[in-house]
């Protein structure tokens, strides 16, 4: 059986300022469309700390920076190879 992904948009003012409100909205789309609500637990979160890198994504222990609405799909990807 799949583990489930814990999947933590950050929130933080710099992150919602630089564009995480689109991503947000992509990911959502990206778990619909791929049928992975059983497989993500997927929520908001504050800073983590990388403002100065952000937007930041976190998914499960690893943080992603820089993320934006474009590659973040191939975060997304990535992290769900076989999922689908």
């Amino acid at each position: 059986m799949l583990e489930k992904k814990e999947i933590i948009i950050c929130l933080g003012s710099s992150c919602f300022a630089r564009g995480n409100k689109r991503t947000l909205q992509v990911i959502q789309k990206f778990i619909k469309d791929h049928k992975l609500d059983d497989y993500v637990f997927f929520h908001g979160g504050h800073c983590f700390g990388h403002c100065e890198k952000a937007p930041i994504l976190k998914i499960d222990k690893r943080i992603y920076e820089n993320v934006d609405y474009l590659n973040v799909i191939d975060i997304l990807s990535d992290e769900f190879d076989g999922y689908y």
